[in-house]
């Protein structure tokens, strides 16, 4: 067993090494369930790549948290559990509200996400009435209340008649998940529609429909299929909601089908993107030096790591690399800029950056007259402030 404090809860998952270059393989669980659903696919699998479980929010081992539920929470959790395992360009397999999840960690972490499987879901499940009523039942009767009903929704008739002692089972998972972890992801559920989300998905998809589904059934899932730029749609025969429960060895076959012909994402645009960020990351040691870079980097944490990546790449790779002005003439700019827009701190840093660029204190004081001028007095005023007191503590400590 595996847990970590992310997003001031615990979240309770597996995770198994792999120095295949196989993607790695993350699995989301549905409503009601945890990753323990995935066990018996697993085990058909046999992926050679790493793969990532996990109980989400409010199920199975995980905390319950004290946040208002939302698709965004849960998939703001994965992308922490993900950065925190150093996972990326994953293929992403969600069943139901996993499936939810996965859709918006594409659009959100497109980074995270080398592929999807979408089992038995779709972007908007149900309406917002009949999840109320959902909830409205629960909080009266407990999940007791609605657990038979639940089963014949997981499964199809025919594996409930053969398997009882299965289904009973898993009516024990469903009715053991924490209450307030299931009342909000039927919240959460209720809330979203990610109909643009799912138009806008440019990886490859794989959407799955157990043919006897009351919960999600195989229209919505293939209409979700037809909305989605080359998605592939696949109809799984005497199966109901959890295909991973019922057919483990033809949803595997089915996954291991589509991952081996799909693209390992370490493609051109991402190699070009990784030499923006080294050549990025070059500039910025130049310019703030070593010692500030270092600290940033030290201090980043999954919360950070995007915004770090955004600025190395955007600002220190695209722009100060660019080699039409030289580093004197973009840090008297910046920091005329940064003190019209009343940015102190980052005037601060970059009057000491001025060191490494060439940029003197004429160079800098021409460029807060400008300021004056241009963008007011009182701007250039407070930054002149700032900006003298960096000086005295330059001269202060002989630098």
């Amino acid at each position: 067993m595996h847990f970590i404090e992310l997003n001031s809860t615990t979240l309770h998952f597996s995770k198994t090494n792999s120095e295949s270059a196989a993607p790695a393989l993350v699995l989301i669980n549905s409503l009601g369930t945890d990753f323990r659903i995935w066990d018996e696919f697993l085990v058909h699998l046999g992926h050679q790549g790493e793969v990532l479980t996990y109980d989400k929010r409010g199920h199975g081992l995980s905390g319950v948290g004290d946040e208002w539920y939302s698709i965004d929470l849960h998939m703001r959790d994965l992308a922490a559990l993900m950065d925190s395992q150093s996972i990326k360009n994953a293929v992403i397999c969600g069943v139901s509200v996993g499936g939810m999840i996965a859709m918006a960690l594409q659009a959100a972490r497109p980074d995270l996400v080398s592929g999807l499987i979408l089992c038995d879901t779709a972007p908007r499940i149900g309406d917002a009435q009949t999840w109320q009523e959902r909830i409205n039942t629960i909080e009266a009767n407990g999940i007791e209340g609605i657990a038979d009903t639940v089963m014949s929704r997981w499964f199809s008739a025919g594996f409930q008649a053969d398997f009882p002692e299965a289904v009973a089972g898993y009516r024990n998972l469903l009715c053991r998940t924490p209450l307030d972890g299931y009342i909000g992801t039927c919240a959460a559920i209720r809330d979203a529609d990610l109909t643009c989300q799912a138009a806008q998905i440019d990886v490859p998809v794989l959407c799955v429909a157990g043919e006897d589904d009351q919960s999600t059934p195989p229209e919505l899932v293939e209409e979700m299929a037809n909305l989605i730029p080359n998605a592939k749609y696949e109809r799984v025969g005497s199966c109901g909601h959890l295909p991973s429960l019922e057919q483990p060895e033809y949803l595997a076959h089915l996954v291991r089908q589509a991952i081996s012909r799909w693209p390992n994402r370490i493609d051109q645009r991402e190699l070009r993107q990784s030499e923006i960020y080294k050549q990025g990351m070059q500039t910025r040691r130049r310019v703030l030096g070593d010692t500030h870079v270092n600290a940033a980097e030290v201090q980043k944490n999954s919360f950070d790591a995007p915004f770090q990546e955004l600025i190395t790449e955007a600002a220190w790779g695209h722009v100060w690399s660019r080699h039409n002005w030289t580093l004197r003439e973009r840090s008297i700019v910046t920091i005329a800029l940064l003190a019209a827009l009343g940015h102190l701190d980052e005037v601060a840093m970059h009057v000491r950056a001025a060191r490494n660029t060439g940029a003197t204190r004429e160079d800098i004081s021409e460029a807060l007259l400008h300021t004056a001028i241009y963008a007011g007095v009182p701007a250039a005023n407070s930054a002149i402030k700032v900006v003298k007191n960096v000086f005295a503590q330059l001269d202060a400590s002989g630098e």
